[in-house]
Formats: structure tokens, C-alpha cells, sequence
């Protein structure tokens, strides 16, 4: 996989990933890479705010599945990132439906299985609004 977005601008800081699925999450990670973004990745939400409440980790976006095992859910962690870095994207992602009514209005929700387009324009649309993204293969 070798795609090439036109328009795309770096990503400044790490883009978190939380997926309990080691190949989903191994996909996403490489995903981020090929955007030249550095990719931090956790298996739970529980290691993942320990990494992101740290002073010296900074991060503008947060992927997290729902669905992870520890005591913090995806749901509840978007909304805690959400309430103290409010400049930070977040992508919520799930392969269940959920009631994302009471999530603020810059929480996007990805329903799995998600298109590697989708997530690409979703992580643009996040990161800078307002920029049309094209795709050439590399």
C-alpha cells in the first residue's frame, strides 16, 4: 500500500491509536505512516491517557475503537480527550451502532468496517478543515 495524498499538510504531533485488534491496529498504524505522521499505538484506552496526560507527548488526533478491553471505553475516553484538549480531532470507530447523540459535534464517528478512503478524508477533514484531498498511486 503506497498512496500518495495531494494536499495533505503534516500532521503536527502524534496521532494516538487504540484498537485491541493487532491487525486492524498494525493497518491503521501504517496508514498513519504513509500520511508522514507519527503513530502511537495502544491496545487499551487505560495506557493510552497514561501516554497522552504526560507533558511531553504531545498529539493532535485520537483514534480509539469502542470496544476495547481495560476500565475506559472509546466512547468515554473521545469525550475526556474532548473536555481537556479541545483542539485535538478524534475518531471514534466501532462495529457496533452506537447512540453517539451525546458526543460533541467535532467527535467523528467511523462505523467499521471503514474505507481506507474514509479514514483518510475523515483524518484530513479533522487536522485541516476545509482542504479537498486527491489520491495518486505511489
Amino acid at each position: 500500500m503506497d498512496i500518495q495524498w495531494q494536499e495533505l499538510q503534516p500532521i503536527q504531533g502524534d496521532v494516538i491509536v487504540i484498537e485491541d485488534d493487532p491487525i486492524l491496529r498494525e493497518l491503521m498504524v501504517d496508514i498513519i505512516e504513509q500520511l508522514n505522521a507519527r503513530c502511537v499505538a495502544f491496545d487499551n484506552a487505560d495506557d493510552a491517557l497514561i501516554y497522552m496526560l504526560k507533558p511531553d507527548n504531545p498529539f493532535a488526533l485520537l483514534i480509539a475503537d469502542h470496544g476495547v478491553p481495560g476500565t475506559i471505553q472509546g466512547m468515554e475516553l473521545s469525550t475526556m480527550v474532548h473536555q481537556r484538549w479541545p483542539d485535538v480531532g478524534i475518531i471514534l470507530t466501532s462495529g457496533y451502532l452506537l447512540d453517539v447523540s451525546a458526543l460533541a459535534p467535532n467527535i467523528v464517528y467511523l462505523l467499521k468496517p471503514w474505507s481506507l478512503d474514509g479514514l483518510v478524508t475523515t483524518i484530513a477533514g479533522l487536522v485541516q478543515p476545509g482542504v479537498a484531498l486527491h489520491k495518486t498511486a505511489g
